[in-house]
């Protein structure tokens, strides 16, 4: 079975995350979509536990897709898990060259494990959480940067924190 790990933050889950996930789910046997913490940014607007049950509502149509929390090295993760690849999602060329650098780390680590880059949707190759959270404190609409399973919740969690 080829098992893939797509980590990130998710803080929020955008479209741009959930077109990679429905792209990886039709090229591996089980998609492990891992919220992870990312020391270089600061603390999320959602809860671990929240991003878990967001990014499930959004996926629970794809049965190939599980949902996990890691506090640790992906390419431990990658081990424990029995993983083959880590898919990273690529919006623009700015950035590869941080990605290439993980992905060189993470296969010094662990070269049992590949990652694979694939790149989000030409509609959403602009689109990060944080432009989310930012367009959504300053009152714009992003309906059409989520996905409409956790809308409300995103915009209710982002106003509370914000």
């Amino acid at each position: 079975m080829k098992i893939a790990i797509y980590p990130g933050s998710f803080d929020p889950i955008t479209n741009g995350h959930l077109s990679v996930i429905k792209r990886a789910a039709k090229l591996f046997d089980e998609v492990l979509v891992v919220v992870m913490i990312n020391h270089q940014k600061p603390v999320g607007c959602f809860s671990y536990d929240e991003r878990i049950e967001l990014i499930k509502r959004c996926t629970a149509d794809i049965p190939n897709v599980k949902v996990d929390y890691y506090d640790g090295l992906l390419a431990e993760y990658a081990k424990i898990k029995n993983a083959t690849a880590i898919v990273k999602g690529l919006r623009a060329v700015s950035d590869f060259e941080h990605e290439f650098q993980q992905a060189l780390t993470n296969r010094e680590l662990n070269p049992d494990v590949e990652t694979v880059f694939v790149t989000a949707g030409a509609d959403y190759m602009y689109l990060s959480s944080s432009i989310v959270k930012q367009v959504c404190q300053l009152g714009g609409d992003v309906s059409k940067f989520v996905p409409p399973e956790v809308y409300e919740d995103i915009v209710t969690g982002i106003k509370k924190k914000g």
